[in-house]
């Protein structure tokens, strides 16, 4: 999926950040990895108590990568979706049971066709509360044997630094439905999601 060059400004976010947001609200911040990013953020754009889904790249150890960098996998960033969310309308327990149902995680460096290490599985959490969240929540995708014998791959590492990506990586799906990989790949996962999903869409 990989697109010609676009220049734009990016941001790094060393701290989780709810800047500009609503100022009443506790809300909470963690960064997913789970195929290519225009997936991710179109899923939990959708989700009720989801107040903001950007696309970005976390987990690598290049400062301010671009899109075509972190294509190349030499950068050891993964392409990410940064939920911010509102847990007094939807836990982080619900956030990542439907992470792990709109993509493999028992696929390494892999989601579909989309091949590397940028694609992998990821939960890069905030604090060691949401660290256990996740623990149980992996523990019970893999007791439930949803991915039949296959091993749950998803790494669980801290959370270092959010990358913004570039401007028209954002809202990617909404603006570009037509697209052939918005047609052939994510509007078929939205639609698996919108179905099973449907009492927490927005």
């Amino acid at each position: 999926m990989l697109l010609g060059r676009y220049e734009s400004e990016k941001h790094v976010i060393k701290l989780a950040t709810t800047q500009n947001l609503p100022k009443t609200k506790e809300l909470q911040v963690v960064t997913l990895a789970g195929g290519c990013f225009w997936c991710i953020e179109a899923v939990f754009s959708e989700l009720k108590g989801v107040v903001k889904a950007e696309s970005g790249y976390s987990g690598g150890t290049v400062q301010n990568p671009s899109y075509e960098e972190v294509c190349s996998g030499d950068t050891g960033h993964a392409e990410v979706a940064q939920i911010t969310f509102d847990p007094s309308i939807i836990s982080l327990e619900e956030i990542l049971e439907v992470f792990f149902s709109i993509h493999d995680p028992t696929t390494l460096n892999r989601q579909g066709a989309d091949v590397g290490e940028q694609y992998r599985s990821a939960i890069f959490y905030q604090n060691a509360e949401q660290k256990k969240v996740a623990e149980d929540i992996m523990r019970k995708v893999s007791a439930s044997k949803e991915y039949g014998s296959a091993p749950i791959v998803t790494q669980l590492v801290p959370f270092k630094d959010f990358y913004k990506a570039e401007d028209y990586h954002q809202e990617y799906y909404k603006y570009n439905t037509s697209q052939p990989y918005c047609q052939m790949v994510i509007s078929p996962k939205l639609n698996k999601f919108r179905k099973h999903f449907q009492s927490q869409l927005k």
